[in-house]
């Protein structure tokens, strides 16, 4: 058995496991002892040690199953924070952003997952300058992984009196919640603020200062979290977002450090790429990556991403279009 059973026993989905084990071990050692002291109980000790053995067999199969699966949920967590940022383009660039978190939304509710609102900006016009959302769900980060970066759109705004196509653009980042991560986050880096949660009507939550925002000095990063009932859960949930958030930031460096040694990568997981164009006047969005192409728009915003997502996971390929 290639496992510490001494780790296994401080992990509560092996503790068990891990202890029957060790008394099989201690089984098979008392009858081993014991054939060899008295030769006449060595028969009756060899049908047993057999029967033991094959129990052992069977409870390290358990455990490798589920040292498996932790691996598993560890490459590809069943939780994510989702954010969507406006760029270039004003109140186009936030209505574009607005309409990526519906077709996120959308997708989520299609797959059975949790969604959840963690902060949003809106402009006037009800566009997002920036939003954060919490999803939860199986094969969550296994199929929205290939979604960070800059997205783009193409089209001719209602405002638009001239007909003229106006190019605006959006970021998205996925970032993965892991249970493990190898770094700490020192106190003495964070500085904290805390104001009023936005909202309708004279409820409690307008009047108390529960919404936090965290900012983390040393990488200018900072999260915000104002829809948990109290300050200490918008706290706790912004202590999660920025802790993945600054594990994004060394995998990405990490990626760009040996991107030109990775074969057949879908980008570097970098919020500064464009990956994918929206062309409304074409009815046609198009994934820069793979050089592939897929029309029905309205019905793709309205979260059909199934296709996309396939050929993403794929690699596959295609003949892009502009």
């Amino acid at each position: 058995m290639n496992f510490n059973l001494e780790e296994l026993k401080k992990d509560h989905k092996t503790s068990y496991l891990a202890g029957v084990f060790e008394g099989l071990e201690k089984q098979e050692k008392e009858l081993q002892e014991m054939s060899e002291i008295d030769e006449s109980l060595k028969e009756m000790a060899q049908a047993e040690l057999k029967t033991i053995k094959e129990q052992k067999d069977a409870t390290e199969k358990q455990i490798q199953d589920i040292l498996d699966k932790e691996k598993e949920e560890e490459e590809f967590p069943n939780e994510i924070v989702l954010e969507v940022r406006a760029g270039a383009g004003g109140d186009e660039a936030a209505l574009f952003a607005w309409e990526l978190a519906h077709m996120y939304e959308k997708y989520a509710e299609a797959q059975k997952w949790q969604w959840k609102t963690n902060y949003e900006s809106k402009n006037d016009l009800g566009g997002y300058k920036e939003a954060s959302f919490e999803v939860k769900g199986k094969e969550v980060y296994k199929k929205m992984r290939y979604e960070t970066g800059v997205h783009r759109v193409q089209r001719v705004p209602a405002t638009e009196k001239n007909g003229r196509v106006h190019t605006s653009t959006a970021s998205v980042a996925i970032l993965p919640i892991r249970k493990k991560v190898n770094f700490e986050i020192n106190t003495a880096d964070l500085e904290m603020e805390y104001s009023r949660s936005g909202g309708k009507g004279g409820q409690n939550v307008n009047k108390v200062e529960t919404a936090v925002r965290l900012i983390h000095k040393p990488t200018g990063l900072d999260v915000r979290s104002t829809n948990e009932r109290s300050q200490l859960a918008n706290r706790e949930k912004a202590m999660i977002i920025l802790t993945a958030k600054i594990q994004q930031l060394k995998e990405e460096e990490e990626a760009k450090k040996y991107s030109g040694e990775r074969k057949n990568q879908i980008g570097t997981a970098d919020r500064s790429e464009k990956i994918r164009t929206y062309n409304f006047s074409q009815d046609r969005i198009t994934d820069h990556r793979i050089k592939k192409s897929w029309h029905n728009l309205p019905k793709i915003l309205e979260g059909d991403m199934g296709d996309i997502f396939e050929a993403l996971e794929s690699g596959e390929t295609g003949n892009e279009e502009e």
